[in-house]
């Protein structure tokens, strides 16, 4: 009987309630449209705002991670996050979720940085009650690389970020071992799609709580094969990338990390708080915790983290 519900589809992660019911008993508005980028990508987008009249806090623009989209688990946090008065936004990114592209093929992590860079500003047009609030970065693993390289690209546009396990180096327990990972860069160059990369499975090592995995597990959005060739050499051009410049990071950021992930390295943020020339910068270290932080531990753990970043955007509204 469990395993028959185990298989039973699920509308959403908290059910079969419906969105609009769901969001009114969290006392939450939300939105959801498409985006057409300057590239002329077809672009899946998602709000979620506060639904008092008081204005909200601060403007938080929220970036997922690889194989990752903004409809299953990771709605947790902005609706977390629009209940105690943050007006959030996302996008699936290319070849992710309900977003155009070949699914989890990301041949270049710079026009992602500017479909996110439009999709913001393009929010920012369409809202102008926006404009004058405090402007944030959120980023989980991949997308914590992302938000990384967009503040290195526009460092005066964001009031600060929030990196959760952010991947600014792919850690060495899931990445390929030489001499596999020089052999997949040359084949990559001939066929960059191929999802043949050996790599471990991410779902495993990031949820902790075995009932938590089993919904990851069941998004219907979320990516379930092999890393594709582009897409691993252009994570590793890029963490590369990235950890070359944490010496240039220079805006406020709160760094979150558990100390028994695996996916990404935690002595990577460690390095990222020591060498960053911001003067505002919080690290986290949390003791035995995992790379999904935010959903995948148990609820108490996800309360302690929930605490720790709202009460630091709370000092910086």
């Amino acid at each position: 009987m469990e395993e028959e519900q185990n298989k039973s589809p699920l509308l959403h992660y908290w059910g079969n309630t419906s969105e609009e019911d769901y969001y009114t008993l969290q006392g939450i508005k939300s939105t959801k449209s498409f985006f057409t980028s300057p590239r002329g990508l077809t672009l899946f987008t998602r709000s979620w705002l506060p639904s008092t009249k008081i204005p909200p806090k601060g403007f938080i623009f929220m970036v997922h991670g690889y194989g990752n989209d903004i409809s299953w688990t990771f709605q947790a946090t902005p609706i977390h996050l629009a209940k105690k008065g943050f007006a959030c936004f996302a996008l699936d990114l290319e070849g992710h979720g309900q977003s155009q592209g070949l699914k989890a093929y990301v041949p270049n992590l710079d026009l992602v940085i500017d479909d996110c860079l439009s999709f913001f500003n393009f929010v920012l047009t369409q809202n102008p009650e926006f404009q004058d609030l405090p402007k944030f970065l959120f980023g989980e693993s991949m997308g914590g690389a992302i938000c990384l390289l967009i503040h290195l690209k526009r460092p005066k546009e964001f009031n600060g970020g929030i990196l959760i396990a952010p991947m600014c180096k792919i850690s060495d327990k899931v990445k390929p071992i030489w001499p596999i990972a020089q052999f997949l860069t040359l084949v990559a160059r001939f066929a960059p799609t191929l999802a043949v990369v050996p790599t471990a499975d991410l779902l495993e090592k990031s949820v902790k709580v075995p009932e938590k995995r089993i919904i990851c597990g069941r998004n219907p959005n979320r990516y379930v094969g092999k890393p594709r060739l582009g897409t691993v050499v252009e994570l590793l051009r890029v963490t590369d990338y990235v950890s070359s410049k944490l010496c240039d990071v220079n805006m406020p950021f709160l760094v979150l990390h558990g100390s028994a992930d695996v996916v990404t390295d935690p002595e990577v943020s460690r390095e990222l708080y020591k060498l960053a020339k911001s003067t505002d910068k919080t690290l986290k270290i949390y003791d035995g915790m995992m790379h999904s932080l935010l959903f995948g531990e148990t609820d108490e753990n996800v309360e302690i983290v929930r605490g720790d970043m709202l009460a630091w955007l709370n000092d910086r509204c």
